[in-house]
């Protein structure tokens, strides 16, 4: 039991950003080789989203209570029986009894019960947990005549229908899952757009949308444009198999104009809150890498990242590949889709990762939105 103190001391730490540097290296690289360890820091940053909530719904309800209270004194409202119900305090106490009891040795949690304290823990005006890795476009004036000056730069083009009306609303990555250009990304990326452009090598597609899963955060699309080639043969596969907790993986992305490379290892065969249809993964990622391919070693997709944790950065979640087999699958119920085919070997495996990316790097796209 005192070690379990000690240590869940050291992940509170760890999370609220008091380790100094050579402390906090030390304590990733424990996180990495001991899965235990990084599901401890997973379940306890979950158990300090979970009470920053809780805290939440508690400060709304006393607003209401103070506003009805008001209204019952100035006669506008007939005060009904009065309900009260503890399943919100019963459920979380369940969720959370584990890290509560070993947390409450160690700093006095026991004041949970504690209604005032709870409000106070509260971030007033916080958001979700859970930030979407696409770029939102600045629509300032400024950015305004920058884009204003790249269209008439473009005025000369041979394809003018190339050219957007409209501002730059949304960046995120997308990556080919056929070779006709078919490409894979996530629901968010292109939500809201009504003009999507992929590029790649400095070459601008016009594609659109001809599948979405908003539930499991996944979109289909097809570029349709005169200039596209069919690349051939694809180097990676989906793979169909799990994966294993500890196993190495990275991705490729757009978090700016130029491709970025990112590596890490699989640290939760699950999503946030237990989702099944998602994974965990233990990496850096920032805005624009949303839609970007999550690989294993072989060169085999495993997943589309999607999400990071708020308030650590290297909590990061990604849809499973299962997910793009499904989408196909759907897709190819229509005739127009017959022809789609998900890539069924990886010619990467036994290469190293320079070799690796190399090559990929002609299949991943960044997506703009307009």
């Amino acid at each position: 039991m005192m070690d379990e103190i000690l240590l869940l001391d050291l992940v509170e730490r760890y999370l609220e950003g008091n380790l100094d540097e050579s402390q906090r290296v030390q304590f990733d690289a424990m996180r990495r080789q001991n899965p235990d360890i990084d599901n401890l820091v997973v379940e306890h940053q979950m158990f300090l989203n979970d009470l920053a909530q809780y805290g939440e719904r508690r400060q709304f309800k006393h607003s209401l209570s103070e506003t009805h209270n008001k209204l019952v004194e100035q006669n506008e409202i007939i005060e009904e029986a009065e309900v009260k119900s503890i399943a919100p305090i019963r459920q979380f106490w369940l969720r959370n009894k584990r890290t509560i009891a070993v947390a409450a040795s160690i700093a006095g949690v026991t004041a949970l019960a504690i209604s005032g304290l709870m409000q106070g823990i509260a971030p007033k005006g916080s958001q979700s947990y859970l930030q979407q890795l696409n770029r939102k476009m600045n629509q300032l004036e400024g950015v305004q005549r920058e884009q204003n000056k790249k269209i008439d730069q473009l005025i000369d083009s041979t394809d003018i229908s190339k050219i957007p009306d409209k501002v730059q609303v949304s960046a995120g990555t997308s990556f080919l899952i056929d070779e006709d250009g078919y490409l894979a990304t996530n629901a968010h990326v292109v939500a809201g757009s009504s003009t999507l452009i992929v590029v790649n090598n400095n070459k601008e597609y016009i594609a659109r949308k001809v599948y979405e899963d908003a539930e499991n955060d996944l979109a289909i699309l097809k570029i349709e444009d005169k200039d596209w080639k069919s690349v051939g043969k694809l180097p990676y596969n989906v793979r169909k198999g799990s994966v294993d907790l500890g196993e190495e993986i990275y991705t490729l992305g757009y978090p700016r104009n130029e491709i970025v490379y990112n590596r890490g290892y699989l640290s939760a065969k699950s999503g946030y809150r237990d989702d099944s249809m998602s994974i965990q993964i233990a990496i850096s990622a920032n805005p624009g890498n949303s839609g970007g391919p999550v690989l294993d070693k072989n060169g085999s997709i495993i997943g589309i990242l999607s999400t990071r944790d708020r308030q650590s950065n290297d909590v990061v979640f990604a849809s499973k590949a299962s997910n793009i087999t499904l989408a196909v699958e759907a897709l190819r119920k229509d005739t127009s889709f017959q022809d789609l085919n998900l890539p069924k070997y990886s010619s990467l495996k036994g290469m190293d990762v320079v070799k690796q990316v190399k090559k990929l790097q002609n299949y991943v796209f960044m997506v703009k939105g307009y």
